[in-house]
């Protein structure tokens, strides 16, 4: 089985992509929960901003974290790695492949079938790549889900190959 993907047809750069090395990606987000968490769409400078503040509350609260906490911290991202169940936003690989204009679908090739998607949806989509810490070696190497979560029970698998039309 193959564990590279494709995305080709009507983009400026067509784009070949290792979803293996996402685990370290700190785009990916936890699909165990992501469905049911309400998302605010915020900007990056708002995001860094409350980030922040949290951060300096926290050491005004609490004073500087010593060693200790970051080596348990770091013991518990580890074990969420090693267990959880992982996906990414598939908007940042289509936005680096530059759609074209004119594209309004993309055909998902599977080894069994094609599906064609609006691009709208693609572009809203999560790519699951890791199920209880493992990669999805038998039905993978990623599952599409729609950023709403209708399809989680049954996301598109198989992929090979994602084609602009």
């Amino acid at each position: 089985m193959s564990e590279i993907l494709f995305i080709n047809g009507k983009v400026r750069f067509p784009i070949t992509i290792d979803p293996t090395v996402w685990i370290f990606d700190d785009r990916k987000v936890d699909l165990t929960t992501y469905f049911d968490e309400t998302r605010e769409n915020t900007s990056k400078l708002e995001a860094y901003l409350k980030n922040t503040s949290e951060h300096w509350d926290r050491e005004i609260r609490d004073g500087a974290a010593f060693p200790p906490i970051q080596q348990s911290v770091k013991k518990y991202k580890k074990e969420q790695l090693i267990t959880g169940t992982f996906g990414i936003p598939f908007h940042p690989f289509l936005a680096n492949a530059e759609i074209s204009d004119d594209a309004t679908q993309v055909a998902i090739e599977t080894i069994d079938d094609t599906i064609t998607l609006p691009l709208e949806t693609v572009k809203n989509a999560i790519l699951g790549f890791s199920k209880e810490g493992k990669p999805l070696k038998e039905d993978g190497p990623v599952h599409l889900y729609y950023n709403d979560g209708s399809n989680r029970r049954n996301p598109i698998r198989n992929i090979r190959k994602f084609t602009i039309i």
